[in-house]
């Protein structure tokens, strides 16, 4: 997809009618980041949201001790860094180039006033954020209700929701992830995440790949995930 296509599905744009969008688009300032290459960093001041145009970014946050936890992996039309938007402290994540990325910026001083007499966008806006808080809720009830093995199905079914190409025998999810990012995305130790991979593998549900799986069996993935 070019660059107006999939600017077009993100929800800051997705309410615009074609003139509208494209006089959005003239305040774009397009960011390109090299694979590991950050951002910006957790608790660092936020003046800008963005959209992915291409490649994978994640956001992570650090514990006290070093740890890190993945929050999510997010591609092309996703956004990211709009709560501060709304809610004008300090960053919450970190974002980090998984691969190779391409992002259009746009700096909260422009979109505050062009919002003003469009409050359509900003319900898609708000509508986005309420999404998110959604799927926070869900990742915080699986912590506490669902075992490894049902967090690792259910996160494959995500991320083929997503960035997964139908090819001959399944469905190929080339997520970029090394099994430690795997393991934090999934909440628990990369030893548990590998051996319920394993278990997958071996029941013929899926074949692991290098940073990518194929999934072979989706239903039984979706109800192991449940």
């Amino acid at each position: 997809m070019n660059t107006d296509d999939v600017l077009g599905k993100a929800p800051l744009f997705a309410a615009l009618d074609r003139e509208s969008a494209a006089a959005l688009r003239t305040s774009i300032t397009e960011v390109q980041l090299s694979k590991g290459q950050t951002l910006f960093h957790e608790n660092e001041t936020g003046d800008r949201l963005y959209v992915v145009l291409e490649g994978k970014i994640k956001l992570s946050r650090t514990s006290p001790d070093g740890r890190e936890n993945l929050l999510s992996v997010l591609g092309p039309s996703e956004m990211f860094g709009e709560l501060s938007l709304f809610d004008p402290r300090p960053r919450t994540a970190t974002a980090t180039a998984l691969t190779d990325v391409r992002l259009a910026g746009l700096g909260h001083d422009d979109l505050r006033p062009w919002l003003t007499g469009r409050p359509e966008v900003a319900l898609h806006l708000l509508r986005a954020l309420a999404q998110r808080l959604r799927r926070t809720n869900d990742v915080l009830a699986d912590l506490v209700f669902t075992d490894v093995p049902g967090r690792v199905a259910k996160q494959l079914l995500d991320l083929a929701e997503r960035f997964g190409t139908k090819i001959d025998d399944g469905l190929r999810v080339h997520h970029d992830l090394t099994q430690e990012e795997l393991a934090q995305l999934v909440g628990a130790s990369r030893e548990t995440v590998n051996k319920a991979l394993a278990d997958f593998a071996q029941r013929g549900w899926l074949r692991i790949e290098a940073k990518a799986v194929v999934i072979l069996d989706i239903d039984r993935l979706h109800n192991r995930s449940r």
